[in-house]
Order: structure tokens, then sequence, then C-alpha cells
């Protein structure tokens, strides 16, 4: 089965924040020695905090629906701006407020290695 792509009906507010997410094995040794080595080839992860402000009510039911249909739980692809590939990024943490100007939504994806393409 291939993979849905993302496409927000509006592009997140400027400011994303792309941070890395690193599994890492390490070793501390009583004279304050610390080993370090990376967790398998894919220790190194994406996270990608996205918001979007003064969504109109179809706006923020569109996002809403494409994250809760995935459940958490299943791939999908998005590309972030000022890039060109889509990244592969599962997401179980998104919220939505009503505001004075309209709905917000926020969501925090995070990079999928699995197999699925």
């Amino acid at each position: 089965m291939a993979l849905e792509t993302f496409v927000p009906p509006v592009p997140p507010m400027p400011g994303t924040r792309n941070k890395p997410e690193l599994k890492l094995l390490k070793a501390e040794f009583g004279d304050g020695y610390t080993q370090t080595a990376r967790d398998g080839i894919n220790h190194m992860r994406r996270t990608l905090s996205l918001r979007w402000e003064k969504l109109l009510p179809w706006q923020k039911d569109e996002i809403i629906g494409f994250l809760e249909a995935r459940g958490g739980s299943e791939a999908f692809y998005y590309t972030p701006s000022n890039e060109t590939n889509p990244v592969k990024w599962t997401c179980e943490d998104w919220d939505d407020t009503r505001s004075n100007d309209g709905m917000d939504v926020t969501a925090v994806l995070r990079q999928s290695f699995n197999l699925e393409s």
C-alpha cells in the first residue's frame, strides 16, 4: 500500500522547528571518562514542530482529519518548506486551539525509518 502525502491547505507559519533526536549508547567510567557510540544506522531522527494560525474551520478539519486518519502509527510523506524531497514521517502529537482570529493547530512530526514506501 502506497503511503499518503500530507499537503496541508495552507503552509505552516514561519519558525518551523527542525530538531534532531539522537539515539546513542553511552558508557560512563569512574574516572569521568565517557565512551559514546551511535545506536544503529538511523541513530539520528528529525523532529519537525509545525504551527498553523488563524485557520478557517475547514482548514483545521483537513489538517486534523489527515493526522487522525493515520492514528499516530501510519507513516506519510511531507515535504518541509525550503526542501525539495519528501520525507517520511509519523505524528503522535497534535492539538488545535480556538483563538479570536480562528483556529490554531500545532503538530510534531517525527521522521520514520519504517520499510513502507
